[in-house]
């Protein structure tokens, strides 16, 4: 039995990405599962279940969070020629990195270009020096 071929309540491997970009997406917004949920009409539940890819988003629920979210649904699928939805794999892949949304999100509060500068050279120093005991 092929993807295709799954019933329409069995979650597949899209329904898992789908899921993720759902929850990177929710929480570089800052929102909760329970504001998305109230947002759309569903429970938070419901959220959570769609985020790990146990439940199937219809198309017009993701039209909502979509719309909620303030992103394209295109932005939930594999789409393009390979090297584009490659890229956007790897960006939705980072996101996914503990702290990495709420690093940006402060990052890009910074309006200074010098002290933004400055933070991303700390940043890059405690990488190498992560790097460099590790070796």
């Amino acid at each position: 039995m092929d993807d295709h071929s799954a019933s329409p309540k069995q979650a597949t491997k899209e329904d898992v990405i789908v899921g993720l970009r759902i929850q990177t997406l929710r929480k570089s917004r800052g929102l909760s599962q329970t504001a998305l949920g109230i947002a759309i009409g569903v429970s938070f539940q419901q959220i959570q279940k769609y985020e790990i890819g146990a439940n199937r988003v219809g198309a017009g629920r993701l039209s909502d969070i979509a719309r909620v979210l303030g992103a394209p649904v295109s932005v939930f699928f594999e789409e393009g020629d390979a090297a584009a939805a490659q890229e956007k794999t790897e960006v939705f892949d980072l996101l996914r990195v503990p702290g990495a949304v709420d690093l940006l999100n402060a990052f890009i509060t910074i309006e200074d270009d010098r002290l933004r500068r400055e933070v991303l050279a700390l940043v890059r120093s405690a990488a190498r020096m992560e790097q460099d005991q590790g070796a």
